[in-house]
């Protein structure tokens, strides 16, 4: 189910290095609480320098923007990025599953516009696929998207849980083309849509550390030009599957947290047997999760479908990210709270939005129901 992690090639060593060293020099000065953001830091000038630098669409064909790099070196970027803590969020979409879903559904058209410009960390995208009052069942999609008269498309319904929508320039949203609720995956189609375009507002959601990364779009006789369809009509099902297959395995599904365990550790007292068991426990958890994620890099490099694995990746990281805060607080103590030392201060953001981490990219139940469905294949 869980393919060997590969064993990286020597390239990758070298190119680590130089992440390494680019990090350093740019997140000087940075505090623990700041690097804590991880890849949800939103700096949109730090994606450009990604982007100068090719480490954006590095698996893109040239002709786009690109760099024609192995999914192996992609993800060597992506893990030490989000291990120091990197501001990564105005590309982070765009790059993980926005542009690779164009580069395999898309027009020529919308390739040719939009790859080259989200490889420079010139654009954001977010994701238009959850909505209000249908829980976490995806396919029970009520926005539509309707012919006009002009051969384009009118948009109406809403979005929910849209990460960074308030900053972003584009959205790929799943629409009903066709057909009621009742008819689940069938008669859905994604579009490519400009969120400066008339008939669109964006809701900003605060959460309970008070900040705002979640929106509800929503979407009032929205117009589109008929080149605004991703791929075929009827066809948003399966271009989901493939995206959600990408948003789920990744390396940001076990270093979300990763700022908090480092800062247990160096806080920890080395003589505490106790505190080393348990710290040590996560640790080995993490370079397991870490040899998972990596198999999945794997098999995207050899072009197969990871859908079940990384279901089981998201799942599993899910579980890990959101016992550190908890294994922090046993050890620490209540008191840490009333602290102001970095762990303190890391601590209560981690607390805060832990509880998000079980609803991006899908639900502990559906994510379960996935893996049921792969292992009886």
């Amino acid at each position: 189910m869980i393919p060997v992690p590969p064993k990286l090639p020597p390239e990758t060593e070298a190119l680590r290095a130089e992440v390494r060293a680019f990090c350093a020099a740019e997140l000087a000065g940075t505090t623990g609480l700041d690097r804590s953001d991880s890849w949800m830091g939103f700096d949109a000038a730090f994606s450009r320098k990604l982007g100068a630098r090719g480490w954006i669409g590095m698996t893109w064909p040239e002709r786009y923007g690109g760099h024609a790099r192995s999914a192996l070196e992609r993800y060597v970027v992506l893990e030490e990025l989000l291990a120091a803590g990197a501001p990564v969020a105005a590309h982070w979409i765009a790059d993980r599953q926005s542009g690779p879903l164009l580069l395999r559904y898309g027009t020529e058209e919308q390739r040719a516009s939009m790859l080259p410009q989200i490889a420079a960390g010139e654009l954001t995208f977010c994701i238009g696929m959850s909505e209000p009052e249908v829980g976490s069942d995806l396919s029970a999609v009520r926005s539509r998207s309707e012919r006009s008269p002009s051969g384009g498309w009118v948009l109406n319904g809403a979005k929910i849980w849209t990460t960074f929508a308030h900053r972003a320039h584009y959205m790929i949203g799943l629409f009903r083309t066709a057909g009621t609720p009742a008819d689940k995956q069938r008669g859905l189609s994604q579009f490519l849509i400009d969120l400066s375009l008339p008939g669109i507002e964006v809701r900003r959601i605060r959460d309970m550390s008070g900040r705002e990364h979640f929106n509800e779009v929503v979407f009032r006789d929205a117009q589109l030009a008929a080149g605004a369809l991703v791929g075929n009509e009827g066809e948003g099902w399966t271009q989901v599957i493939a995206e959600l297959a990408l948003e789920r395995s990744g390396p940001e599904r076990y270093l979300s947290s990763f700022e908090l365990l480092r800062a247990a550790i160096d806080a920890a007292v080395p003589d505490d047997a106790y505190a080393s068991i348990e710290l040590g426990r996560l640790y080995a958890e993490l370079v397991t999760l870490r040899q998972m994620s990596l198999g999945i890099a794997a098999m995207l490099e050899r072009g197969e479908d990871p859908a079940t694995a990384a279901a089981i990746v998201k799942d599993l990281g899910v579980t890990f990210e959101q016992r550190i805060p908890q294994v922090v607080q046993d050890l620490f103590g209540l008191e840490l709270l009333a602290g102001g030392s970095d762990l303190a201060r890391i601590q209560a953001r981690i607390l805060q939005i832990a509880p998000g981490f079980s609803l991006r990219g899908g639900t502990r139940e559906i994510l379960r129901s996935v893996i049921a469905r792969g292992v009886q294949k």
